[in-house]
């Protein structure tokens, strides 16, 4: 039996996705999936419906670099409710509880988020995408079952207070992967003697790429196909920050074929982008101990 044909077009590349509240990411993905009119295409990272900001989503052979882009680290502005806890953490959430919320001043607040800074342990939330035992949390805590959870570590490379007021934070977070934005939030407001919870927040930066550069859809719907499409950024994009290693004939054969070459004088260490002699952008790969570069991650030559 011949399997069906797959819609869409085999395109490749990344577009910058400012996704809109009231969305899930795969519902963001779905709908930029369709206006691209692509094959196969895949985000990388759940933002929560109530979040907006910057969702990478990847089409074609790009989808082979989201796992480096959910690696990545990232930068959110977050509004802080205070003095109120809800089940999910957010907005979104059932109220559970009400406290009252100390008066507040700008010493006392960076006393409390200097604690935050650095490295640091957060359990993860029930209202989350983890899984237990095969299960996401998030179905375990619509059920009313919590369960225990491992601390995780994750380390806030940044976290300024932009502004405040009697019961709210504005916040900039940079962090690592990993981090529970609403975890921070509520062991943020416990610091200070009250409880709290997310009430917006923005994604502003993941990895290499900024929101800056992000489309919605309510624009991408606004023009046509190829202009759309116009708008996918190469592959290696998303590790611009990385070291280029431009190889031989000889060296791209092997490559290509899975297997590690070393190359003289090379500088460079961790991971690398890797280009045939031409500048085509081959894949990623990483320094050995020995000198050696072993190839990770390959990617179909574009056809000219």
């Amino acid at each position: 039996m011949n399997k069906p044909r797959r819609k869409g077009d085999a395109i490749d590349g990344i577009l910058l996705l400012d996704k809109s509240p009231g969305l899930t990411s795969n519902q963001a993905l779905q709908k930029a999936k369709r206006l691209l009119a692509a094959r196969k295409a895949g985000h990388t990272g759940s933002l929560d419906p109530i979040a907006t900001g910057l969702l990478p989503i990847c089409c074609g052979e790009a989808t082979k670099i989201s796992p480096f882009l959910l690696g990545g680290d990232k930068r959110y502005r977050v509004r802080v409710r205070l003095g109120v806890a809800t089940a999910t953490g957010d907005a979104e959430g059932e109220i559970l509880e009400r406290a009252p919320v100390p008066a507040l001043d700008r010493f006392g607040i960076e006393r409390v988020l200097e604690r935050f800074r650095g490295e640091i342990e957060q359990i993860p939330p029930m209202y989350s995408a983890l899984k237990q035992q095969g299960r996401r949390l998030y179905d375990l805590a619509r059920q009313g079952i919590e369960v225990e959870r491992p601390p995780r570590r994750v380390r806030l490379y940044e976290l300024q207070l932009l502004d405040f007021g009697p019961d709210w934070l504005e916040l900039e977070v940079f962090c690592s992967k990993g981090t529970f934005i609403r975890t921070l939030a509520e062991d943020i407001a416990k610091a200070l003697g009250t409880l709290g919870h997310v009430e917006r927040l923005r994604r502003t930066r993941v990895g290499d790429f900024d929101i800056e550069r992000a489309v919605t859809l309510e624009r991408l719907e606004a023009m046509p196909l190829a202009q759309r499409r116009q708008l996918l950024l190469p592959i290696d994009a998303a590790v611009t920050s990385w070291p280029a290693v431009r190889l031989g004939d000889e060296m791209t054969f092997y490559v290509l074929r899975g297997q590690p070459v070393l190359i003289p004088k090379l500088q460079a260490q961790g991971w690398v982008r890797l280009y045939n002699r031409d500048g085509a952008f081959l894949g990623v790969g990483e320094v050995l101990d020995d000198g050696r570069v072993a190839p990770r991650r390959l990617f179909k030559l574009s056809k000219t």
